[in-house]
């Protein structure tokens, strides 16, 4: 969050007892601010520090009782800690969870702030002592925004005797509903990395402090109010590479004492550790970074502890966790055995809502005032959270056994020229009309190993076409219309009410399969679901209604009985084709290999002559031509910008669309040149002569994968700068993306993202970051990746990972809702299928898709090609536009000349 906490505000105090709400889709329009009623407080003065040129003053809020709350009852030492986790709707609440889940000894329970009133909280925190201490997660917006702190403010100022550590905008609503007034800061930071100090405190226990220590924090902006115990220096950001350290301005401060309120902020006004305009003449740039209450167990953090990027983030956790343990441990009481220990135990983050449902249904029927023993584990069963991640048909029950044949043709590949032939030979006589290719055309074998090819004429065959409902006529936001053609041309047209994601889900579990079919082979993909997901089926996983409808169909799916598989590395062809248990196998495999063995060298030559001559700029009639112009879109940055300087979001991926309508334009011919003069990893053409619809993707960036194996992979890029001119100027300009301090934060904050994402459907403790940051080369770009993995629960489905992730943190930003609601109102048409993702869906349960980038759409005669960038507080907008600009050309140009060239040979 971009904002300080400084000076008093006069009429601070605690909202209406009905805490304020609105629907997720207008939480960011909402900007009241909150108005107290003064009578709560005492009116004991103390200094804080300086703001402007003025000395200001804070009420002393120690005994705040507008409404009697009874002491909780105390409890003993725990083998475990019992944490409840509050969601402001954040892009990284699941990062904190993945950390306390693995500290604690226990998953914490994840309820957003706007999901309990008051009455229930009190219930779970104090009737049934439900939890040991409460965390609150970092978010958009301000604290004085109802719609974006929820209930918040409320346990902040009534659970007196609850431990509670608030994070960015956790620890500015601490800030706030103790009377400090919550400012802009000098400058956003998000992403970016500072040099953390400290005091001692038991937080930071076994944490170095100075500038010599290697305590780094992602910084989120810059408070000072109550009692502080960590700082950072204003300008003391840097990268990774760069080591810079905060120096402290006496290093002699000491432990805060007694704790006594007026002698610590004596002891530091005396010491210039408070943030004031001018120490001696000069600018003092110190600024808060850590707060605690002086009589409450409450605490604040304005970094992040659970970025990858905040060395001793997990000490500050398990710190925390050992302030729980101490407070409660001061207190004796035999009460504590209605805690209920073993079973609160099992309460998971997928089953919270429910969960509680369940609790006040048994309370209401069972014995007076104390929950049933069976209650939680009921609860557990049935429960499901805002994403539906626990697949409970999952189980297959009823499923369809299909049945795996395959045959190895080894050392085949250059024998009949390559990928390019071997497709040329089987599918491009029909100009690859209904066919698909996931095409690893990267000549690097570590980025891209195996690539994937097939068409129509299996007998399992069929094709989904799902498009969403126009808004007026459905009764929910992912509702559409779904065409499904089989094999025999037969169509069957349905409409979804619970939208496509849910029915691909049960299409998968309605499948079963046997693991001995396909071991052996060295790869996942062995038949089964493969095509595209556009971006708006974004309101599928939570985010809002969409703004703008999509021409094109929104998805768009094969299901592949038979399939060529190629491994690049050791030269082979695999032949695989499925088939029911109790039918007889097709020729399909006898078929292939024939056609492969006997390819002539004639017929490879056949295809190479294809290549189209190159085209000199001259001869070029026509181009792309861009949705917005560069002030338009120069001026949506300066837009982004101010958001984040709002603390509105912390990265947002703005983006626009290029059109030309080249007519009847042959899209595998198009798609070969694109793959020769812009090879990529995660390369794919798809045609789907039913809805008149080609994607040509030379795609670098991998979304999701889920292996045989349960491991999740994300790798996303963020990050971006054209090739070199010569190899001298080539390596200095990798040089410069790997030390950009702006591309480090974008990157950076995205990695937070996809951890997050991978956070709710992966074991505690599994996910992790193997490569942070890597600088990989492509044809005409430099780009910054990073890898992200994670070990996949036993009871999430693969289409539950996807939804959990999609769409993909690269292209939106972060946090990711309010990113999205943001983005969608700058953008003025819909995106499409650029900025989702294409790949497969595997019946035996695996999946590889790509983020759908540098790719060009073609749809009954319009060619388009979507680009943009991350906005961060760094950003300039003529760079960000001119990096758009680069993203479209190789796509662009790819286009122009294959196009120009075929007009000059006819």
């Amino acid at each position: 969050m971009n904002f300080s906490l400084c000076s008093t505000s006069s009429e601070l105090a605690w909202p209406s007892d009905c805490v304020t709400r609105s629907p997720v889709a207008n939480r960011f329009l909402s900007r009241e601010p909150v108005r107290f009623d003064e009578t709560w407080k005492k009116k004991k003065h103390f200094k804080i520090p300086r703001c402007g040129t003025k000395k200001v003053f804070v009420e002393d809020s120690s005994s705040i009782a507008k409404k009697s709350v009874p002491r909780r009852e105390p409890v003993e030492r725990l083998g475990f800690v019992r944490t409840l986790l509050i969601d402001n709707y954040d892009s990284y609440t699941f990062n904190i969870y993945q950390a306390l889940s693995t500290i604690n000894g226990v998953p914490p329970v994840v309820i957003r702030n706007d999901e309990w009133t008051w009455e229930e909280a009190y219930r779970y925190l104090y009737e049934d002592a439900a939890f040991d201490n409460i965390v609150i997660s970092p978010g958009p917006g301000s604290p004085m925004c109802p719609a974006d702190i929820g209930i918040c403010l409320r346990l902040l100022l009534e659970c007196r005797d609850i431990p509670i550590l608030g994070v960015c905008l956790g620890h500015q609503a601490l800030g706030y509903v103790h009377g400090a007034h919550v400012v802009h800061a000098p400058e956003p930071v998000h992403g970016r990395l500072s040099g953390i100090e400290h005091d001692g405190n038991i937080l930071f226990s076994d944490i170095p402090s100075g500038r010599n220590s290697d305590f780094k924090a992602d910084k989120e902006s810059l408070p000072k109010e109550l009692i502080p115990i960590a700082w950072t220096v204003y300008d003391d950001t840097g990268s990774f590479s760069e080591k810079k350290f905060s120096t402290p301005v006496n290093t002699s401060l000491s432990p805060l004492g007694n704790g006594s309120v007026n002698s610590a902020l004596e002891t530091l006004e005396e010491q210039s550790y408070w943030p004031s305009p001018h120490v001696d003449g000069k600018q003092d740039r110190h600024i808060l970074m850590g707060i605690m209450h002086s009589t409450f167990p409450h605490y604040g953090l304005q970094f992040h502890p659970e970025s990858i990027a905040t060395t001793y983030g997990s000490q500050i956790f398990k710190n925390f966790k050992d302030v729980t343990v101490d407070y409660w441990s001061r207190y004796k009481s035999p009460s504590l055995r209605r805690r209920m220990i073993s079973e609160t135990a099992n309460m998971q983050v997928p089953s919270a809502c429910q969960l509680l449902k369940e609790l006040s249904r048994t309370r209401n029927t069972g014995n007076g005032s104390s929950y049933n023993s069976n209650s939680l584990s009921t609860a557990k069963k049935n429960g499901v959270d805002v994403f539906n991640l626990v697949d409970l048909a999952y189980a297959k029950p009823h499923s369809q056994l299909l049945r795996l044949k395959w045959k190895k043709l080894e050392r085949l590949v250059h024998k009949v020229g390559g990928a390019r032939n071997i497709f040329m030979e089987l599918y491009g006589k029909n100009r690859g009309n209904d066919a698909f290719w996931l095409d690893t055309s990267s000549s690097d074998k570590a980025r891209g190993r195996f690539s994937f090819m097939g068409g129509k004429g299996g007998s399992l065959w069929k094709q989904l076409t799902f498009s969403l409902s126009d808004q007026s006529e459905i009764t929910s936001k992912h509702a559409g219309h779904l065409l499904i053609e089989d094999a025999h041309g037969s169509t069957e047209k349905r409409f979804l009410e619970e939208g496509f994601l849910d029915f691909l889900r049960k299409e998968l579990s309605s499948i079963s399969y046997d693991e001995k079919d396909f071991k052996g082979l060295p790869f996942d993909f062995c038949g089964g679901y493969v095509g595209c997901i556009g971006y708006d089926i974004k309101v599928e996983c939570g985010m809002p209604i969409n703004r703008h409808k999509s021409n094109a169909p929104d998805a768009c799916f094969f299901f592949a009985d038979n399939v060529v598989a190629i491994d690049h590395q050791l030269d082979d062809v695999y032949v695989l084709s499925l088939h029911e248990e109790d039918t007889a196998e097709t020729s399909f495999m006898n078929d292939t290999e024939e056609k492969l063995i006997t390819m002539s060298v004639s017929s490879t030559r056949k295809w190479k002559d294809q290549s189209l001559p190159a085209i000199d700029s001259s001869q070029r009639k026509a181009s792309f031509v861009p949705d917005k112009s560069r002030e338009q879109y120069i001026n949506d940055v300066e837009r982004c910008m101010q958001y984040i300087k709002d603390g509105e979001s912390y990265e947002l991926c703005l983006t626009t669309q290029n059109r030309w309508r080249i007519g009847n334009t042959d899209p595998l011919g198009l798609y070969l040149h694109l793959r020769e003069k812009n090879p990529a990893p995660y390369a794919a053409f798809l045609n789907f002569s039913n809805s008149n619809l080609s994607l040509c993707c030379s795609s670098p960036e991998r979304f999701l994968r889920l292996d045989r194996n349960g491991m999740l992979e994300a790798k996303p890029i963020k990050g971006t700068i054209a090739r070199g001119s010569t190899p001298e100027e080539d390596e200095l300009l990798k040089f410069e993306l790997k030390l950009s301090e702006k591309n480090q934060a974008e990157n950076l904050m995205i990695v937070d993202l996809l951890r997050n994402d991978l956070g709710r459907v992966c074991e505690p403790g599994s996910v992790h970051v193997p490569n942070l940051m890597d600088v990989e080369t492509y044809t005409t770009v430099h780009t910054m990746v990073s890898t992200v993995r994670g070990l996949k629960k036993t009871d999430i489905s693969p289409v539950e990972c996807v939804r959990a992730a999609f769409p993909g943190g690269s292209m939106t930003g972060a946090p990711k809702l309010r990113s999205v609601e943001i983005l969608d109102s700058l953008e003025n048409c819909s995106r499409g299928l650029y900025s989702g993702s294409i790949g497969y869906f595997s019946y035996n349960g695996t999946f590889d898709l790509n983020i759908v980038i540098r790719t060009v759409v073609i749809h009954e005669d319009e060619a388009t090609i979507g680009a943009g960038g991350a906005i961060v507080a760094l950003s300039n907008p003529e760079d960000e536009f001119e990096e758009m600009i680069l993203k479209t050309r190789a796509p662009a140009n790819a286009v122009i000349e294959f196009c120009s060239g075929s007009s000059e040979r006819h």
